[in-house]
């Protein structure tokens, strides 16, 4: 590697050659502010935060694009840098709602965060004239308020670059501009999948989900209802993070303690859902094996995956999975088995499901998700909003006592946890599958070759004397790249996994907010799916077939995976839609 002789403050610094000043500065443990900049993603030096001085340079120059040079002399923090970025703050806030005490990033706001660094005393400063907006609420899943956008783009870049679907985009120009879908119509007009990442790296409060935390807290207290609340795998590798522990940090006990406290009356685990996806899902691409179905059959647990193809490969509908998500199936086996093993109406049961993800908002008011004649979820929080809640109840989270889930439907495995990872449908699925095809029990139940956070992994496995070729993808840019070769006859696989967000359900748009800084420089994916990891290996029953209580729903209640009853309420059917959007 190439290095180049700088200094940084009269410092002499080595870094390698190509590097910006914001990367080299880094290296000299130096951190230069940043409101765009989002590593790989938005690169694009709009927000003029990261001005530095070189010398001999008659302007300030944006650290985050501008390329080093031998024997450059850059200053981080001069009385002019220091103006500068004070002045820059002072005018995103003249055209900014400051209402940050009923704001729901204020404490974790980025622009807030650099308004105290930076000492921003009268934000009224420049006053004047402000930007009309209007806010959206057409989407199900999600708010948009530009009068709290800063015009960052990382919305934009982040729904192009990495989910390639973008329908958000900047309208007009100058003092007009505006972050909106084309033609300025709602974002629920759009072919928005719903995915959140948007949310996920914007760093105001400009776009938010939709709560559903009145709603649940009504339902937990009216007295008619028997509110029911499931988890899914990746919240309990973030929920942590709410409340001080470092990334990674499982926290299940911790969290189905605060569950009970805030007043469900039973508390699940949606992991039980997902060892019942493999159950039937494993089933069904046996089916399609044995008797030439249609191939290759693609996993559906991720909805904002399904709405995409849906829009954007409506011909490889048929190559979905018809199972259900393993939210949506907990919930249609506890308005059916559930209800008629505790002489519960189903009418009166509410079942609240926990998920890092904001495109099951939209999945819960799906067609043909309503198994037992009822909706099967009835209201999907995000691991955030779980934490207002927590917090709002003023229950000490990190002093609760690790607690169990309920039973009958608390079981799981190994398998199970693994989805909230990518490549972990995949890997639950082949342990299930193979042992089926193979009626052989397995050496090993690790299948590495699918897991890590690569855009997109292939494996080859001999199973039965048939090579059985399987892909996983997770990000939707990266599925469209996948898909486009299937299509197009350039790629040939039995069994694909898709996760509409990159990394899996652990990058999900509903986790926990992270800021830039680390955004930029931790791998989030991997480290919220080593806590994963660690639970697989370490209990006890790692195979979904092998979990007691689902092989006694089927004994009880369901007979056989893909029995009548199973399809009734365990799977699903899927539509053709438009696309409509600014970029395809």
């Amino acid at each position: 590697m190439e290095l180049v002789n700088i200094k940084i403050n009269g410092v002499p610094v080595q870094a390698p050659a190509g590097s910006t000043i914001l990367e080299a500065c880094k290296l000299a443990g130096i951190q230069i502010p940043t409101l765009c900049f989002l590593k790989g993603i938005n690169e694009i030096g709009a927000c003029r935060m990261c001005v530095v001085e070189v010398a001999r340079a008659r302007s300030l120059v944006a650290a985050c694009v501008y390329p080093i040079a031998p024997d450059m002399e850059i200053f981080t923090n001069t009385p002019r840098v220091v103006s500068a970025r004070k002045k820059t703050l002072e005018l995103l806030l003249s055209n900014h709602n400051r209402s940050c005490l009923s704001c729901v990033r204020s404490g974790n706001c980025e622009l807030q965060e650099l308004s105290k660094v930076y000492g921003i005393e009268d934000a009224g400063v420049y006053d004047g004239a402000k930007t009309e907006t209007t806010i959206d609420y057409s989407a199900v899943h999600m708010i948009r308020d530009n009068s709290k956008c800063i015009l960052c783009r990382r919305c934009s870049a982040v729904c192009e670059n990495i989910q390639g679907v973008g329908v958000i985009g900047a309208n007009n120009r100058g003092f007009k501009t505006q972050m909106c879908s084309a033609f300025e119509v709602g974002l629920g007009e759009t072919s928005c999948v719903s995915c959140g990442q948007c949310i996920a790296v914007c760093p105001t409060g400009a776009i938010y989900e939709k709560e559903a935390i009145n709603d649940v807290q009504a339902a937990i207290a009216d007295p008619e209802k028997y509110v029911v609340v499931q988890t899914a795998p990746a919240v309990r590798a973030a929920l942590g993070e709410e409340f001080g522990y470092p990334m990674g940090t499982p926290v299940e006990g911790k969290m189905a303690a605060a569950l009970r406290r805030l007043g469900f009356d039973k508390v699940f685990d949606t992991d039980f859902g997902a060892d019942l996806t493999i159950m039937e899902e494993a089933n069904e691409f046996v089916e399609r094996v044995k008797n030439g179905g249609k191939l290759p059959m693609i996993t559906s647990c991720s909805p904002g995956w399904i709405k995409y193809c849906e829009h954007y490969f409506p011909e490889m509908t048929e190559n979905l999975s018809s199972c259900k998500s393993p939210a949506q199936m907990f919930g249609a086996i506890t308005k059916s088995y559930f209800a008629k093993k505790m002489g519960l109406d189903p009418k009166n049961i509410v079942v609240v499901s926990v998920m890092p993800c904001t495109a099951k908002k939209f999945e819960i008011g799906r067609d043909d998700e309503n198994g037992a004649g009822y909706p099967d979820v009835d209201y999907s929080l995000t691991t955030r909003e779980l934490a207002r809640m927590i917090k709002r109840a003023g229950i000490t989270f990190n002093t609760l006592p690790d607690e169990g889930f309920d039973h009958p439907l608390g079981e799981s495995t190994g398998a199970a946890v693994i989805f909230g990872a990518t490549g972990g449908v995949m890997e639950a699925a082949l342990r299930t599958a193979v042992e089926t095809l193979t009626g052989k029990e397995l050496e090993s139940v690790d299948f590495t070759e699918v897991r890590g956070t690569e855009g997109i992994k292939e494996a080859t496995y001999n199973v039965a004397g048939m090579d059985v070729k399987v892909a996983v993808a997770s990000g939707l840019k990266n599925a469209c790249e996948l898909l486009t070769k299937v299509k197009n006859g350039e790629a040939d696989y039995h069994f694909i996994e898709i996760m509409g967000c990159p990394g899996g359900c652990v990058n999900g748009g509903g986790q926990p907010q992270v800021h830039a800084n680390i955004r930029n420089n931790v791998d989030i994916r991997a480290e919220r799916a080593k806590a994963l990891y660690t639970l697989d290996k370490g209990m006890k029953i790692r195979k979904s077939h092998e979990n007691p209580e689902i092989q006694t729903l089927y004994k009880e209640y369901l007979g056989k995976p893909g029995s009548h009853l199973a399809h009734e309420l365990l799977h699903t059917t899927y539509v053709k839609r438009k696309i409509n959007s600014i970029v395809k």
